[in-house]
């Protein structure tokens, strides 16, 4: 059995990354962008956060596959994620194209079905296939030496959450070992983990597969007509069910080089999970730390001056600073003052303003005495002076989208009335 030893010693691999979602519950900032183009952490986006993990862990052969809305997420990979060809390293998009037909992606196994001729032109003997919008650190490598020692046919990652949380995610049914005897999309009453109880393993939705059983599989799913073409509502149920080599892998068992905690991971797929997935980063020690050098979030250069602070009239209350918030490059806090925020490149905070629990994307301008929180506001908006959002969700309604949990949301180039 082969196991990682050195980079001589692993097999042919190509790694695909699941990048078309549309993702519904995050509108309106994916109103003009597919859900993994969304921004996060002020300079990255959300699909920065798989591409490091791959790069991190040697794997450089990625093919990334997009449907929904997605010329700002290729442009994003083209002008951020060159690769050295002389190493044979690329990170290339891959646009649906209708090659199988008229249909585009109808699910996630559909689509990889649908260009599966760059596998087929890669020969790789293993092709690993992962989601590209969660929030997550993973040295793969470790799953993948868990994928080649259990001689497996199928590796799930998956995630241990509390029992009572388990029903909104697929979850897994192993025995002792980690082979996956039965895997049950949003169940009722989900199966406990074995020797832990009241906790369930859900699935993460990344797979890594045997390259000869990814293609028998997917031509079989292509047949059947009552398919979702989805790889768990379809694939894994149906290899578990005929016996095929299903294993799980411990995401709580990955170590990441300098990351002093492990199994950070979260699915913002809602308003309300972004939102925290922010507040996450400004905390004091944050889970997902941005800051450790062995393991960094990975995105294009840009070409921003340094982030200044002006002002410091504290007579008047005049004072440019930030508490316990991120700013980037090209900010200028000109007499605001900024308490758990993220602020990303090129924003501006006026005089007397004061912006709490928000995020702030790249260009937006926020007037003179405006008071913002709980907000996030996507590029290109000016705030005008003495605007007070986030206080009064009923009138804020009126105007923007709010979600359940009471965050306004501001979407891309709004125009707002003085």
């Amino acid at each position: 059995m082969q196991v990682i030893g050195s980079r001589r010693s692993l097999p042919r691999i190509l790694s695909m990354i699941l990048a078309g979602g549309e993702g519904k519950r995050l509108a309106p900032l994916t109103l003009e962008r597919a859900k993994p183009a969304v921004p996060f952490g002020g300079r990255y986006r959300i699909i920065d956060v798989v591409l490091s993990n791959f790069v991190n862990s040697g794997l450089a052969k990625i093919k990334i596959l997009t449907q929904y809305k997605s010329a700002s997420l290729e442009e994003h990979i083209a002008r951020a994620w060159r690769l050295s060809p002389i190493l044979d390293n690329y990170i290339e998009t891959i646009p649906a194209q209708q090659r199988t037909g008229l249909n585009w992606f109808r699910g996630s196994a559909d689509a990889v079905w649908q260009c599966f001729h760059v596998v087929r032109d890669e020969d790789p003997e293993i092709v690993i296939i992962f989601g590209g919008d969660h929030i997550y650190k993973m040295d793969v490598q470790q799953m993948l030496e868990h994928h080649l020692m259990k001689n497996a046919d199928l590796t799930v990652a998956a995630i241990p959450v509390p029992k009572k949380e388990a029903s909104a995610f697929g979850v897994i049914h192993t025995d002792a070992e980690g082979r996956v005897i039965a895997f049950i999309e949003k169940p009722a009453d989900p199966p406990e983990m074995p020797n832990r109880p009241g906790w369930s393993l859900a699935s993460m939705g990344n797979y890594i597969f045997q390259r000869n059983v990814l293609e028998e599989e997917l031509v079989r799913d292509q047949t059947d007509e009552e398919s979702a073409h989805d790889f768990g509502k379809n694939i894994l149920p149906s290899m578990v069910e005929k016996g095929r080599r299903v294993y799980t892998y411990d995401f709580a068992q990955n170590i990441v080089p300098g990351e002093k905690k492990n199994g950070y991971w979260r699915d913002i797929g809602t308003i309300g999970s972004y939102f925290d997935a922010h507040l996450d980063l400004v905390s004091i020690s944050p889970e997902f730390n941005l800051y450790n050098r062995d393991w960094p979030l990975r995105t294009g250069h840009s070409h921003d001056p340094p982030a200044k602070f002006v002002f410091s009239d504290q007579m008047s209350a005049r004072v440019g600073i930030a508490m316990d918030s991120l700013v980037c490059d090209g900010c200028i806090i000109s007499g605001g003052q900024i308490h758990k925020s993220v602020l990303a490149p090129g924003v501006r905070v006026n005089s007397f303003s004061h912006i709490e629990q928000c995020v702030l994307m790249e260009r937006v301008k926020v007037g003179r005495y405006a008071r913002l929180k709980r907000v996030i506001v996507d590029k290109d908006v000016e705030i005008p002076a003495g605007a007070q959002i986030g206080f009064d969700l009923e009138q804020d309604r009126k105007r923007f989208t709010v979600s359940e949990d009471g965050i306004v949301v501001i979407p891309k180039r709004a125009r707002l009335d003085g």
